[in-house]
């Protein structure tokens, strides 16, 4: 149900984000304690503020009860996605070339599933992340199929 709630959201939502020049990060429909929450993370190249969320939040919300296609009480929360944002699709991480990430694989990379650091390049199948290790830098290639989970992280 979690699926279908999620890709409906999704055609419901795309075009009011496309109409308002932002982007869809991600949607999750889940339950907290006896609560249902659709979350819908939005973004754009020069950032959003609390009055694109109203905006989509309002034109969503009259979509959702127009079409009507979850049957349970829920919250609707739209939001930014965050400095940490999630990279989930191959064009995210085309973005992401010259920052800073966090990836975690599906079976370890020369003896590791986790790495941060600087993504150099991404062609679509490989991923090169420069990590400092203590003092060295070293580069990590990472098959894009083993990538588990990729996001934006904050150096310290």
């Amino acid at each position: 149900m979690s699926k279908n709630v999620t890709s409906i959201t999704e055609s419901l939502v795309t075009p009011i984000l496309a109409e308002l020049n932002l982007e869809l990060v991600d949607i999750e429909y889940k339950k907290e304690g006896p609560n249902w929450f659709l979350r819908v993370f939005i973004d754009s190249d020069s950032g959003i503020d609390l009055d694109d969320c109203g905006t989509v939040s309002e034109r969503l919300s009259e979509e959702l009860d127009r079409t009507d296609p979850i049957v349970e009480a829920y919250f609707l929360e739209v939001s930014s996605p965050g400095a940490e944002r999630p990279l989930k699709k191959a064009s995210d991480l085309q973005k992401a070339v010259g920052k800073y990430i966090a990836i975690s694989t599906y079976e370890p990379v020369e003896g590791q599933k986790g790495f941060e650091g600087t993504l150099h390049a991404f062609d679509g199948e490989t991923l090169q992340i420069e990590v400092t290790i203590k003092t060295r830098k070293k580069v990590y290639e990472i098959p894009y199929k083993k990538v588990a989970n990729a996001r934006l992280a904050i150096q310290f």
